[in-house]
């Protein structure tokens, strides 16, 4: 059994790697086309396809016309839905559940969160919601609500995780165990506790984040 585990566990990445590479084809079409609307004045840049459904992507092709207030509209409801924070658990009937984390003995003005990753790091806290706008130096700490497999480059440089959500086996938490960096996750609103640039302490040992 260990054998085939060693041997096959590889291939159940397979299905996954073909269906972004298709998607990756797909989405070079779309822009493609979406070029093509720009320069008939249809939409303004081609990223606005992406606040259209396929049929209104389809049918703004079809005829080079498109109310432009949907995209407007669609762009401010997007800035609008990013300042929302979803409820960390909701359970099937739609409750919400809140709680707090039960620590003792936690230094004074501890930012309390959930020990993912083991081991103590000090350093520039990066705070960043959009991996494009990264700007990551040799052993800064880095801060955003979550990560996701597109984000693993940037553990190379870093040397240590904050997560708003997340747990024990949630990409950033798995990933930091990997590489060895200190992380906590599950710390509410990280992102606005701790301020870009502020030096911090990590503790991935026993949940909690010092800012120094």
């Amino acid at each position: 059994m260990i054998s085939l585990v060693r041997d096959l566990a590889g291939f159940r990445e397979y299905p996954k790697y073909s269906i972004v590479s298709c998607y990756f084809i797909y989405k070079k079409a779309l822009l493609k086309e979406a070029e093509r609307l720009v320069q008939a004045g249809v939409i303004h840049e081609k990223e606005d396809i992406y606040y259209l459904s396929c049929e209104e992507l389809r049918e703004a092709a079809g005829i080079n016309r498109l109310d432009y207030r949907i995209i407007d509209r669609r762009k401010a409801e997007y800035i609008l839905y990013k300042k929302l924070t979803p409820p960390r658990v909701i359970t099937s009937d739609g409750e919400i559940i809140t709680g707090k984390y039960k620590r003792e003995n936690l230094p004074a003005g501890a930012i309390v969160g959930l020990p993912v990753s083991s081991g103590i790091a000090e350093g520039r806290a990066r705070v960043i919601l959009n991996m494009e706008d990264a700007d990551l130096g040799e052993g800064d700490i880095l801060v955003t609500p979550f990560t996701d497999p597109s984000w693993t480059p940037l553990f190379v440089s870093i040397k240590g995780l904050v997560t708003e959500v997340g747990g024990l086996m949630t990409h950033g938490a798995v990933i930091a165990r990997e590489y060895g960096l200190p992380a906590v996750v599950g710390m509410d609103n990280a992102t606005r506790l701790i301020k870009d640039g502020q030096r911090i302490r990590v503790n991935g040992t026993d949940g909690y984040v010092e800012i120094l």
